[in-house]
């Protein structure tokens, strides 16, 4: 697994993690994601990638930490997954993949908008082109664990 190329993802998922919430992530061992695992997210940040590389990146958590990175951020209790939640987490991943974007500046790449996927236990879809595979990043907070997801098709080997 040639994983080079998740350097960047690691870089900004840390330092943005460091000012946005005041935590430093600790970078967990990545492992090639198997598509049908549950890893119990209850929240998911999802960004398109195209360009001279096709892909998509995902940032995953389970509801109890997404709930109180929010709380941090907002500066107010927050009882559910709400608007504060989905917009602040959409923010995030969308910097998190421009960054990442400047570390990868051999490629030509165009980011999408961030969308977002809620739900107990859900699970993206993701594409079953066999030269994409998706390597996930588990980082551990002081409050939890989430994983950072990326996928780019013929660079990710």
């Amino acid at each position: 697994m040639d994983t080079k190329y998740i350097e960047p993802f690691i870089e900004a998922t840390i330092n943005i993690f460091k000012e946005f919430y005041g935590e430093e992530p600790i970078l967990k061992t990545p492992f090639l994601f198997d598509k049908n695992e549950d890893l119990g997210w209850d929240l998911s940040a999802v960004i398109g990638i195209a360009g001279e590389t096709k892909g998509v990146i995902t940032l995953s958590f389970p509801k109890d930490l997404i709930i109180k990175l929010t709380e941090k951020l907002v500066g107010y209790p927050i009882e559910d997954l709400d608007d504060d939640v989905v917009d602040s987490t959409g923010e995030v991943v969308n910097i998190i993949a421009g960054n990442a974007k400047k570390g990868l500046e051999q490629f030509r790449l165009v980011i999408s908008l961030p969308s977002i996927v809620k739900g107990n236990n859900h699970k993206i879809a993701w594409p079953t082109n066999h030269n994409m595979p998706i390597i996930s990043i588990p980082f551990e907070t002081s409050m939890g664990l989430f994983h950072v997801s990326v996928g780019l098709e013929n660079i990710i080997k």
